[in-house]
């Protein structure tokens, strides 16, 4: 019989784990679970990012157990600056807010997360969760990390097109979305905002500004470009069909399912049928239901579905009725969705 697999770090020594809890008894028993397993070690358990941050700087882990509910800034908020303070660290979210498939597991996969499990609601050990809790250790540490090969690789991106859907509060949300997108990332974006049609064009020039790169308003026939975006008018839904040359956009006007003109389901409808797995649909606030039939279809084709997270929503109706299906893959601040699209990597 072969020996029971040991993950050790990259050195070949034990693996260094970090525990960043404010609950000094859970970290107690998260300390127990991990030196009750051969070949792993606590280097630290803290109470806050901050303290994490430095004992990063003072000495490296290889395995992050990561609570979200901390002191100052939230474990969520706090994960991009741990990752950034420890390349090629791997993190396990821990919190009862973490149960398969819910909001604030798909966030913490978004951002980087290797893996996520809900915490018991009453005793720390309570339904075997010492022992769920050190075979997700091993599996996570089996895994390669991110990024790493024998060879360089060249950065692709993860998906051919981004269809974003707004309404009421996402005109706001559209300014830091599309400030963290870089220039150099030229994938072709579509925009529909509900908004009357006499503000279309003033909406373009905002956008093109906010964007840093062309704006065009939707037309027949307007060929889909990279580098570029395309906003709905106020008088008609875009749609999106195959070309000899790759895709165009094609004005609706019928009547829409929500009532909207323009009405973002066509427009992710549409996406989904021409793009299947290689679109990102992006929900923002908006009130009423409108994109979530669309997002549906999406998810069916492969593609990849965000939305605005309830606190930094004006109006969480749109993004709210998508994540409420259990059709987001993300949940996250307008600034965190737009680093997500930055980083050209979809959710583990």
């Amino acid at each position: 019989m072969n020996a029971p697999f040991t993950p050790t770090a990259a050195d070949g020594t034990a693996v260094r784990i970090l525990i960043v809890d404010d609950s000094a008894v859970t970290r107690a028993v998260l300390a127990r679970i991990v030196d009750a397993m051969p070949g792993h070690r606590v280097v630290a358990a803290v109470g806050g990012i901050a303290q994490a941050t430095g004992s990063l700087e003072a000495q490296p882990a290889d395995l992050i157990l990561l609570d979200i509910n901390l002191p100052g800034i939230d474990g969520l908020s706090g994960l991009p600056d741990l990752m950034a303070a420890a390349p090629g660290v791997r993190v396990i979210v821990l919190s009862g807010d973490c149960a398969d498939g819910s909001p604030a597991a798909c966030h913490a996969l978004s951002l980087g997360a290797a893996a996520t499990l809900a915490k018991p609601e009453s005793s720390p050990l309570a339904g075997g969760f010492g022992t769920r809790l050190a075979a997700l250790i091993e599996r996570v540490m089996r895994t390669v990390p991110r990024g790493t090969g024998t060879g360089a690789t060249r950065r692709s991106d993860a998906f051919d097109i981004i269809a974003i859907g707004a309404s009421t509060g996402g005109i706001h949300a559209l300014a830091p979305l599309l400030a963290a997108i870089p220039p150099d990332l030229d994938l072709p974006i579509l925009v529909t905002q509900h908004l009357p049609g006499t503000f279309t064009d003033y909406f373009a020039q905002q956008l093109a500004g906010l964007a840093r790169r062309p704006v065009d308003v939707a037309r027949d026939s307007l060929r889909i470009q990279r580098g570029r975006l395309i906003v709905a008018p106020g008088d008609a839904h875009i749609r999106v069909v195959p070309t000899s040359e790759g895709a165009a956009t094609r004005l609706d006007r019928s009547p829409s399912i929500s009532g909207c003109m323009p009405s973002v389901d066509p427009m992710f409808d549409s996406v989904a049928q021409v793009y299947g797995a290689r679109a990102l649909a992006i929900v923002l606030s908006g009130m009423g239901r409108d994109g979530a039939r669309g997002a549906a279809n999406i998810r069916a084709a492969g593609g990849i579905v965000a939305v605005q997270d309830q606190a930094s929503s004006v109006v969480w109706g749109m993004p709210g009725a998508v994540a409420e299906a259990g059709l987001a893959n993300t949940i996250g601040t307008p600034a965190q969705l737009g680093a997500f699209v930055a980083r050209r990597r979809r959710p583990a």
